[in-house]
């Protein structure tokens, strides 16, 4: 591998795609409600089965060969433009597919109106693919800082132009200016810090060679796609567009914490797992340190959106979404849930355990999709989501018993330390809850309901934490003053 990993550069860039996370995020914190507020749900549904469809096939059509070119030991030229032509010619084969049978899946979908929104859309696929090489050369040199800067130019500059759009009556297309703008910034801006250029050089053998690690992961990445898609597409399938409108909107807020903290902590660690090697010990450390950091952060973000979902919809979306405010709490709570298993997608890509990903991914996916699709069918949107949770929670059960038990560690012991932040969360946010439909009337705004509920839930977090957690955060104490003491030392050349 070209760079050396340790907690300091690991520490490092993640803290840079945390950085470009919140940014972007940050950006989806403020557009989302704009956006809400003057589109309307069936618009907002529209797009969002169109864009289920392109965002699929955009990664088969990647058909993980980014993530091979991650693990490879050396930076190989010819295998870096095999990979970029193969997936130029299949993103390409990809968008044509899709233009010409877009009315047929529109249909198959629930939602032919979304027909002509596919045809467009479909240029967004090799516009995505296109900077698959790049990133996946900027992520095997752990250099997240040039990734993380573009990621917030793209995503401001397009965040801008849908809010500028919706505002001027554009209407449906203000939210497909916000894609494609993102997708061309995002696409220059790798191939300019990446300095990687193209060149005709292709040779089937090398992309073969890399494909046998990446249909693994890629069958893994289409089941876990399936399990966070399905639900779009079968509310729209069986409630219809108001109702998928509804849940795009409050699944866009609600994932934005996930977002912040996930995407930038996966990212990172599925190059510094590899880097790890054999070494076993070190590898058991980092899983449960980011493990339990993780969840640290980001139990009390969604289970206390959960505590205060009425009157977060309220004040975020406006009157014409106040109804919906279970749907945002109930998927709020079920991204809660997960939030232990938020490192173990990266940990198992990284010791090369392809296969049992694969294979869990796909029974979690399978059991995701009957169990929404039973509760849309005989119940509502909100039945629907309640069988999310309860999926969810098999699903933390699932995930903790494969990867405990490949890295050698006994269940109950790691099951117990990496959950006992969310289930501090989950006591937190049961006393909001709890408050506010005691006390809430006595506090009429629904602003103030908001921040005196989030003011009194961190409070009460904080002291958990100091009662519950006072080995992790003196464990990380010290990590931060031996950083801080720590005299930096020339990094490795690249």
């Amino acid at each position: 591998m070209p760079s050396t990993v340790n907690v300091k550069s690991v520490t490092r860039n993640v803290g840079w795609s945390v950085l470009s996370k919140t940014g972007t995020f940050g950006l989806k914190f403020v557009t989302v409600p704009i956006l809400a507020r003057i589109l309307t749900p069936e618009e907002f549904g529209t797009v969002a089965v169109a864009l289920t469809v392109v965002q699929f096939l955009a990664m088969i059509g990647g058909a993980g060969l980014a993530s091979a070119l991650i693990i490879q030991r050396e930076e190989e030229m010819d295998i870096v433009h095999s990979a970029f032509w193969a997936n130029l010619a299949i993103s390409m084969a990809m968008a044509l597919g899709l233009f010409v049978f877009a009315l047929p899946i529109a249909t198959l979908l629930g939602a032919p109106d979304a027909a002509y929104l596919l045809r467009i859309m479909s240029l967004l696929i090799p516009l995505q693919l296109g900077g698959d090489v790049a990133y996946a050369l900027l992520a095997r040199r752990m250099n997240f800082s040039k990734d993380a800067a573009w990621s917030m130019i793209s995503e401001t500059v397009g965040a801008l132009v849908a809010v500028i759009m919706a505002l001027a009556g554009f209407g449906v297309w203000s939210l497909l200016g916000q894609l494609f703008v993102s997708a061309l910034i995002r696409l220059a801006g790798l191939y300019a810090v990446s300095g990687y250029v193209p060149r005709l050089v292709f040779s089937f053998r090398r992309v073969w060679t890399l494909s046998r690690f990446s249909l693994g992961m890629m069958g893994s990445e289409i089941a876990n796609f399936i399990t966070f898609q399905s639900p779009m597409v079968v509310i729209s399938r069986y409630l219809g567009l108001s109702d998928a409108g509804a849940y795009s909107a409050a699944n866009r807020f609600s994932s934005i914490p996930n977002q912040i903290v996930l995407s930038a902590v996966m990212g990172v660690l599925f190059p510094a797992f590899s880097h790890m090697g054999e070494d076993r010990a070190r590898r058991s450390q980092a899983l449960m340190l980011s493990t339990q950091v993780t969840t640290v952060l980001l139990a009390p973000m969604m289970f206390g959106l959960w505590a205060l979902a009425e009157p977060a919809m309220l004040v975020l979306f406006g009157s014409q979404w106040a109804a919906a405010w279970p749907v945002l709490g109930l998927l709020a709570l079920s991204k809660g849930i997960l939030t232990p298993c938020s490192t173990y997608v990266p940990y198992l890509k990284g010791i090369g355990q392809g296969a049992v990903l694969f294979w869990w991914a796909v029974i979690r996916a399978v059991v995701t999709t009957g169990a929404v699709a039973y509760g849309a069918i005989n119940g509502s949107l909100v039945e629907a989501m309640i069988a999310l949770c309860i999926v969810n929670v098999l699903t933390l059960v699932g995930y903790s018993w494969v990867v405990f038990r490949a890295d050698r560690m006994p269940f109950f012991r790691g099951f117990f330390v990496s959950t006992r932040p969310m289930f501090a969360a989950f006591a937190m946010a049961l006393a909001v809850r709890f408050l506010l439909e005691r006390f809430g009337s006595h506090v009429p705004s629904a602003v103030l309901q908001l921040l005196v509920g989030a003011a009194i839930g961190g409070v009460i977090y904080l002291i958990l934490m100091a009662l519950m957690e006072r080995k992790l955060l003196g464990k990380l104490q010290q990590m931060i003053r031996q950083r801080g003491a720590a005299t930096p030392a020339p990094e490795p050349a690249e």
